[in-house]
């Protein structure tokens, strides 16, 4: 099974992918709800947020499948990456020669019908897919492929808002002059420290310094 050839703007994709500082982070509502949705309105079984990473595509929502990323070899979104301005649609998996040899068709979860939509950044950049999946042939109607559409167009929404929160966030707990975490940031680590130790039982012990004429130096 021949993998899908890379974009010709591989290198920046994966950049501004990774800007987005999304890939191997926990679950979100927002991702997970949008996912369940997609499952709903296509009536599928399975329904994934896919993200193309260099070497696997890495799922940041998922409905009806245990993995969290698979060997990029192995997903049909390379083709999408290809042409982002196209949905890919098909029918059956096993009838057509780019995927009908791939080892998520012969074996599970037995990948016959796919629908899936690119998600594209307002830059241009395809990051990865919104897709449907069934362990059984079927023709994916116009409709379908609209409904998908928005929803892939909601996908991209959520990240470029997480993507704002956490340079806002950033700010807060981010010194102007000297870039370092301020007092803010280290009253949050505080906090979180004490409650993460207090579940599991545990104390600890914290030291303070003071450093005398450490103002001139400052200044």
């Amino acid at each position: 099974m021949p993998p899908a050839p890379l974009p010709i703007n591989e290198l920046e994709r994966l950049a501004v992918l990774h800007g987005y500082d999304v890939l191997d982070t926990t679950c979100e509502q927002a991702f997970d709800s949008i996912v369940w949705l997609a499952a709903r309105l296509a009536g599928s079984k399975i329904a994934l947020i896919a993200l193309s990473d260099r070497d696997r595509q890495w799922f940041k929502a998922r409905i009806g499948i245990d993995a969290e990323e698979i060997p990029r070899t192995q997903g049909f979104c390379g083709y999408l990456l290809l042409d982002p301005t196209r949905p890919l649609a098909v029918a059956d998996a096993t009838r057509d020669p780019r995927f009908s040899d791939n080892p998520l068709v012969l074996g599970a979860p037995h990948i016959r019908a796919y629908a899936g939509i690119p998600l594209v950044t307002p830059g241009g950049h395809a990051l990865g897919t919104l897709c449907v999946i069934d362990d059984r042939p079927r023709e994916w109607s116009q409709d379908t492929l609209a409904m998908l559409a928005v929803l892939a167009r909601s996908v991209v929404t959520t990240l470029e808002l997480r993507l704002v929160t956490q340079k806002l966030r950033s700010l807060t707990l981010t010194d102007d002059l000297t870039r370092l975490p301020n007092r803010a940031a280290f009253a949050e680590a505080l906090d979180q420290t004490i409650a993460a130790l207090s579940r599991r039982g545990q104390v600890f012990s914290m030291v303070s310094i003071d450093l005398d004429q450490f103002k001139q130096i400052n200044d």
